[in-house]
């Protein structure tokens, strides 16, 4: 088959402005909880893309670990490339994408660290293989080889124990929405887009064309 060839026609579902909610975090709470209800695998996988000092674009996959009304929240290596993009230009954009219910949901806005200690009640959480990984990757950086993440992870265990504090260098953000699009693939590509601004602390609902 032809990479041209390949095609889905999508028509599952309907999204009309009479069928969401006003608020833009509780319709993607009700798509979330679809999502979940659907059993989704990695439902919580998003793209994060965001942009360096010099324009440069960058994407990559991150994992939801908690929203809210003040936004979305992930964890990463804060030296890393997307910590580095963030830090030179803190706006950022995240993109679900729910194949199995035909839906993608586009979320824009500011970017900001969240508090250490929210930041140490997630890592604490976390297995400690992940702790330890936190401490044994130099997120982004170059290395020689493999060998240097398994060295860095055996020296690690054996510093800490099983008392594994969280590095400074990791922690969270809160991407804090301004813009939220709900898109639900149609029939014949005509796809059903509404778009969420937030203006004055109000959402704004408007429909745009596929």
């Amino acid at each position: 088959m032809k990479i041209a060839d390949i095609r889905v026609d999508y028509q599952l579902m309907t999204l009309g402005e009479n069928e969401v909610a006003k608020n833009a975090i509780e319709q993607f709470g009700t798509w979330w909880q679809h999502a979940i209800n659907s059993e989704i695998e990695e439902v919580n996988a998003m793209t994060l893309a965001t942009v360096s000092a010099d324009g440069t674009p960058d994407a990559r996959i991150v994992l939801l670990k908690d929203y809210s009304e003040k936004g979305f929240v992930f964890f990463t290596n804060y030296d890393s490339a997307k910590g580095q993009e963030l830090a030179q230009n803190p706006r950022a954009c995240l993109v679900f994408f729910w194949k199995e219910l035909q839906r993608q949901v586009k979320i824009i806005g500011r970017v900001e660290k969240i508090s250490a200690q929210e930041s140490d009640a997630y890592f604490h959480s976390r297995p400690a293989g992940s702790r330890i990984g936190a401490w044994s990757s130099p997120q982004s950086k170059k290395i020689a080889s493999r060998n240097v993440l398994i060295q860095n992870e055996k020296f690690y265990i054996e510093k800490f124990g099983d008392k594994i504090p969280r590095p400074e260098h990791w922690g969270g953000y809160v991407v804090m929405p301004e813009l939220i699009e709900f898109w639900q693939g149609r029939h014949n590509r005509l796809h059903d887009r509404l778009l969420y601004t937030l203006e004055n602390n109000s959402w704004k609902i408007e429909r745009l064309a596929p």
